[in-house]
This record gives C-alpha cells, sequence and structure tokens, in this order.
C-alpha cells in the first residue's frame, strides 16, 4: 500500500537542530586505517553545537545524490569547542563503508562537509564537586567517544579517576595512542591504562589475547575487583559490548551504573522474525518542526522507512538502532522495536522509540519528533 498524506500545521515549536556546513581544517593520518577530522565551528554557531563528552556527530556524504549519512563520535573535549572552536571526530575505515572510506582516501581540509549537531546517550553529568572511579572497556575505535569522556572527566572532576581496558589488534592498530600518552602524563596517579594486544605478544600473559569471555573475568578480578568502579563505559564491538554488560551484571553492578555504545549498525546481528509478518494497516501521525503529516503505511513497515517518503527531511543516520538519530515520542498508539541498542530502559518508559527500528501493532499512531 503506497504511502498516502495529508499535512497540518500544529502550534509552533522550536525547530529541530538541521546540518550546518562546517569547514574542515585538518585531516590527520592516525593508523594506516584511521584519521583525525578537524572541523573549525564558527562563532554563531557555537551554541549549537555544544555537547557532552561521548556524544557523537551526523554527517552526510558530499559529492553524491545520494542521502548517506553516517554517525562518528567526537573525541574532543567541550573546552576545546569553548576556547578554540574546534570540533574533533575520529573515523575508522571500515570494508565498503562509504563515508569511511571517503574520509580516510579523499577528505582535505579546505572541505567542508554538511554535519548535524551532537546528539547522543553515552556520557555522563560531570560535577567538579563529584568524586568517582570510572571504568572503560574498549575496544578499536571504541577508544573515540571515550577519549573525550577520559579527558573531560579528569580535566573537570580534579579527585576522580579513570581506568581504560582497551583492546586492539596490534600497537600499530591503536588510534589515538599519541593523545592517550600525553593524558598518562598529565594525569599519572588519576588515569589507569591498560592496553590489551590481540596479536602482537607482551610482556604479561594477561595483555595479550582478545578481551572475550574468557579474559574478562581476569581483567576485572586484576583491575577493578570487588565493585570497585562507580561507573562503567563499554565501547566496541556487538560480542564485546554484550558480553562485557553480562559480566557487570552478574558481579552486581546496576543498568544505570553501566553506558555502551556500538561500532556500527552493520555488525549486530539481524532480529529473527517469525514466520508470520503483521499484516494489515495503521493510518501514521508525524509531528515535527510544528506540521503534522497523516499517512498510511503497512504494519510490517518500518515508521522512518514510510515517513521519509512524506517528509523527507527527517532525522536519521545508521537506521539500525544503534545512534538514536531517529528517535520520537510515541504520544498514541503502539509499536513493536526490532532492536535496540541506543535507548536506555527510562527513555522506553517515557515513551521514546527508534523510529528505524519501530513497526505499528495498532490502527492509529502518533509520534513527535520535537518531544
Amino acid at each position: 500500500m503506497p504511502a498516502t498524506a495529508k499535512i497540518s500545521l500544529s502550534t509552533p515549536v522550536k525547530r529541530r537542530p538541521g546540518f550546518h556546513r562546517l569547514l574542515v581544517t585538518e585531516v590527520l593520518r592516525l593508523t594506516d586505517e584511521a584519521v583525525r577530522v578537524t572541523f573549525a565551528v564558527p562563532p554563531k554557531l557555537r551554541a549549537a553545537f555544544a555537547f557532552k563528552p561521548g556524544q557523537h556527530l551526523t554527517l552526510k556524504l558530499p559529492g553524491t545524490e545520494q542521502d548517506v549519512r553516517r554517525s562518528y563520535s567526537i573525541c574532543s573535549t567541550p573546552s576545546t569547542l569553548g576556547e578554540e572552536g574546534l570540533l574533533r571526530i575520529g573515523v575508522k575505515g571500515v570494508p565498503n563503508g562509504l563515508f569511511s572510506s571517503y574520509a580516510n582516501a579523499e577528505l582535505r581540509a579546505d572541505h567542508t562537509v554538511e554535519v548535524l549537531p551532537p546528539l547522543g546517550h553515552f556520557t555522563t553529568d560531570l560535577d567538579p564537586a563529584r568524586t568517582r572511579r570510572y571504568g572503560a572497556i574498549i575496544a578499536g575505535s571504541g577508544i573515540t567517544p571515550a577519549l573525550s569522556l577520559v579527558a573531560s572527566a579528569l580535566e573537570t572532576e580534579p579527585d576522580s579517576t579513570f581506568l581504560v581496558m582497551f583492546g586492539n589488534r596490534s600497537a600499530g592498530t591503536v588510534m589515538f595512542a599519541d593523545e592517550l600518552a600525553d593524558l598518562k602524563d598529565r594525569f599519572p596517579r588519576r588515569l589507569q591504562l591498560v592496553h590489551v594486544l590481540s596479536r602482537e605478544p607482551q610482556s604479561a600473559e594477561l595483555l595479550s589475547g582478545r578481551m572475550d569471555g574468557e579474559r574478562l573475568p581476569r581483567l576485572l578480578d586484576a583491575f577493578a575487583p570487588e565493585r570497585s568502579v562507580d561507573e562503567w563505559f563499554l565501547c566496541g564491538p556487538y560480542g564485546l559490548v554484550t558480553g562485557a554488560q553480562k559480566l557487570l551484571a552478574e558481579r552486581g553492578y546496576a543498568d544505570t551504573m553501566v553506558h555502551h555504545e556500538l561500532f556500527f549498525a552493520e555488525e549486530i546481528p539481524e532480529p529473527e522474525h517469525g514466520a508470520e509478518r503483521p499484516e494489515g494497516s495503521t493510518e501514521v501521525t508525524v509531528l515535527l518542526d510544528g506540521r503534522a503529516s497523516t499517512f498510511t503505511m503497512r504494519r510490517d513497515e518500518r515508521v522512518l522507512d514510510a515517513a521519509l517518503k512524506v517528509r523527507p527531511e527527517l532525522p536519521f543516520a545508521c537506521k539500525g538502532g544503534v545512534c538514536a538519530t531517529c528517535q520520537a515520542k510515541v504520544v498514541d498508539g503502539e509499536v513493536t522495536l526490532a532492536r535496540n541498542y541506543a535507548l536506555t530502559d527510562a527513555d522506553l518508559d517515557a515513551g521514546y522509540v527508534l523510529t528505524c527500528q519501530a513497526s505499528p501493532t495498532t490502527d492509529g499512531l502518533t509520534v513527535d519528533y520535537d518531544a
């Protein structure tokens, strides 16, 4: 059933942030597979691009008629944006990755890129009066948001400490090795940095091999025994993150003490579908920028895919349930989510959903992107 829409104006609201063209000032080679991209943010846009450490930017691939969007974590700190007007991201190449291949091979200083202001829940509310022991279990390019979190926490909270257990194949594949070494020099007693290499022997057997279900418990026993960490950050491939979540839960860490983020949507197993696909149709109303659009969609479609046919300006990036760029609030009706790796239980209880993963289960549905 093709989507048909009727559009009406609702009460004017503050418009959702849109894309802005930012100038690239530097593309720095980090490893054979990864680069650090620096953007200059003009003074008039600095409030719009203010961020919490751990958040990400959504970028559009230049020079193509396709609407290719990808999200990349910010590796710099809020103080760098405020003092120098600079934002930095890390981009690691992935096989057949459209944007990551472009960034690693073609992107140069003086190019411009369309960038959406920061989003994301992989963060915490830092407070100079707070004292905490933070911990991170990270692999590969997962260090990108963690670098911002570590640097910001150590700068902001003078009595807090940070443990980082960082897995890579070899020393030559470690992203931000120099930046991490500089932080260790600045905060020698407050930053504990543990490198684990899967394909390069080290002096300690514990640090030589994959951070898998056999090694992770031993690492925790050695560096974070007896639930000694107040707040954890997990970022890496699907297997590492889900395995670490399970292990920490078994050791008594509450869900509220553990933040997680995945690399990219393509590596996550597709949800299993039953033999029967949902039948029927739903009348859906989408609220965005104070404007309501109503259309009809099949129940075996995803809300975002159907809504983009009538509202192409809707926000999205990964379409894989990872980045939360497409989140909206269900104000009427119900949906089912195929997968969710971005929203917390509190978000879900408040009615928020990932529209890229949501399919309607009721005759009517209203989702609010302005909420």
